[in-house]
């Protein structure tokens, strides 16, 4: 099979991974500006407490949870056929472009979602940011094992997790000066207008960057002749899922990581509204969580990093998931806002500590030189995105059959509990 990438490539360049990493930077602001800070806000204060859904009465919380299930269920079912086709025809960049393009341009529609008329409106274009942003992961996430060597995964991932978190955290704190002193720009208080531009700023901010970012990787080196991509590509896919169950540490990972992923992807995506509904933050107070959560994620990606060099990328991992059990069980018996702070500020650091040394883990476990890093990352994100479903999903369930959110919180602990034993099976090489 050929090389993944052009032969003109040096693995490595300082250039390339500077150029990969600032990816993450153009992407993370959607991360925290839509799913975390602005928008989960905005929405909950421009609809209605209870929205029918077809014919159903649906809290406004628990129909934000049950929209992330959706779009990770569209993701779940076009990804492997997207990513088995990227590795047969040599177009990782092409996807990536075109999840970028989705993702960015819903942004900036979001700026016509002003009330519960366009609550639709809201709605679809919040999914569509949804499938741009995950969507164009996994192929974003395909390059990391082809533009660095293996002793340099774990720095390499990190690097692009702190940039993204450094780059959204940059834009975030913009975006607020501008919704709290809108005269300074222009603008009349107690409008949406400066939320409304913060979703554009978004969607611009993405949209740049990625281009730029994207005109420095390499190009895939397979340009293959071929009359049916999609038969094609649906064969590759399989052909990879087949051959992944010849590796058992990397089949025991991929178990694991859907299970604690199903736990971190859903505080991911509802601690603010967490923070909102349960314990009455107001908006300036969720600004300050926010940029603890921001901050402190750049230090959890370089720790485990530095971490996993002395002890190991297995017990690295384990005792971060289970800082993450102690955080569920915390969260639920808190009542008192300053405690929340503590809290938000341990979710912040093994948020990227664990996001960054996921990825670099399961680099180590793919099998080298196979030309189907797309598809192994495949596997990866379909994985992630299955646990996003089931937990975003469950949340949603016990949030509207109990009323209260603290009992969803409550059931990521058992998550991660499960998560730690299934971890502690793996064999990672060159570690004890």
């Amino acid at each position: 099979m050929n090389d993944p990438v052009s032969a003109n490539f040096k693995i490595n360049d300082p250039k390339v991974i500077r150029a990969w990493a600032f990816y993450d930077w153009a992407n993370s602001a959607f991360a925290l500006v839509i799913t975390t800070a602005i928008f989960p806000a905005y929405y909950l204060a421009i609809t209605n407490d209870m929205i029918e859904v077809f014919g159903l009465q649906v809290s406004n919380s628990a129909l934000y949870a049950f929209t992330i299930t959706v779009a990770y269920i569209i993701l779940t079912l076009v990804s492997p056929l997207l990513s088995g086709i990227a590795d047969y025809s040599g177009k990782k960049k092409q996807f990536l472009l075109f999840f970028t393009l989705l993702g960015s341009f819903s942004c900036i529609g979001l700026f016509f979602f002003q009330s519960m008329e366009e609550i639709s409106l809201g709605i679809l274009l919040f999914l569509l940011g949804l499938i741009g942003f995950a969507g164009g992961l996994v192929f974003y996430n395909a390059f990391l094992p082809e533009i660095a060597s293996p002793d340099q995964y774990d720095r390499v991932s990190a690097k692009g997790f702190s940039l993204g978190f450094l780059g959204s955290l940059i834009l975030l704190s913009f975006c607020l000066i501008m919704i709290q002193k809108p005269g300074y720009f222009g603008m009349d208080e107690g409008t949406t207008l400066p939320v409304r531009l913060s979703f554009v700023l978004v969607g611009g901010w993405w949209l740049i960057f990625s281009l730029q970012s994207l005109s420095k990787l390499p190009d895939d080196n397979r340009r293959t002749s071929y009359e049916n991509p999609f038969k094609n590509g649906i064969n590759e896919f399989l052909k990879v899922w087949k051959s992944s169950r010849q590796y058992p540490e990397l089949y025991k990972f991929l178990f694991s990581f859907f299970t604690y992923s199903a736990g971190v992807q859903t505080i991911l995506y509802m601690a603010a509204t967490f923070a909102e509904k349960e314990l009455h933050f107001e908006t300036s107070e969720l600004i300050i969580v926010i940029l603890c959560i921001q901050l402190l994620g750049i230090a959890g990606a370089y720790v485990a990093s530095l971490c996993s060099t002395k002890w190991g990328n297995k017990i690295t991992l384990m005792f971060i998931l289970f800082i993450w059990t102690i955080v569920c069980m915390v969260a639920y018996m808190t009542y008192i806002k300053s405690h929340f702070y503590f809290l938000a500020a341990a979710v912040g650091f093994v948020m990227g500590a664990v996001q960054s040394l996921s990825r670099s883990t399961y680099a180590k476990l793919i099998p080298k030189q196979t030309g189907d890093n797309t598809s192994y990352f495949s596997l990866y994100d379909i994985l992630e995105k299955s646990a996003i479903i089931l937990g975003t999903f469950i949340f949603g369930f016990l949030n509207q059959l109990t009323g209260s959110m603290r009992f969803s919180i409550l059931f990521l602990s058992v998550i991660f509990v499960v998560s730690i034993i299934l971890f502690s099976r793996i064999q990672i090489k060159n570690e004890a």
